[in-house]
């Protein structure tokens, strides 16, 4: 009687070298594609934060007849200064938010652009540049 010997299994060296090669593939096709909509949406969070500063910028001014000074900066939407006898806030449900990079919003007024300023200035943090690194703004 004739005993047949199973051949072992598993895979061999090439077959597994030729899976990561593939994998490299995909990841190289799809790794910039995910990258660059994680920036894009950083852009978006940034204008809607942006959007929503405007909104309570526009309702300070409406109860204390002129908007926040640049001293006074976003910090006035929460807390009252003490030379603003009409303040009825606080015009922020939360601290004032610090931009999807981590930095603190840009605020002027009066502005060059505008009765205010209200700028991020991107991912780079530097004036300018295009993409990630572009400046989000409140006049745009």
């Amino acid at each position: 009687m004739k005993t047949f010997r199973r051949p072992e299994q598993g895979f061999t060296l090439l077959e597994l070298l030729v899976v990561l090669v593939v994998l490299g593939l995909l990841a190289g096709i799809v790794a910039p594609k995910y990258f660059n909509q994680l920036g894009k949406s950083e852009t978006k969070v940034a204008r809607a934060q942006i959007e929503g500063l405007v909104k309570a910028l526009d309702i300070y001014r409406l109860e204390v007849g002129r908007y926040p000074s640049t001293e006074q900066g976003l910090a006035a939407l929460v807390a009252a200064p003490s030379d603003e006898p009409r303040w009825g806030g606080p015009y922020l449900q939360k601290d004032v938010p610090q931009d999807p990079w981590g930095r603190a919003y840009v605020y002027r007024s009066p502005g060059e652009n505008g009765d205010f300023d209200l700028l991020t200035l991107g991912k780079d943090g530097q004036p300018g540049g295009d993409g990630d690194n572009a400046e989000v703004t409140s006049w745009q």
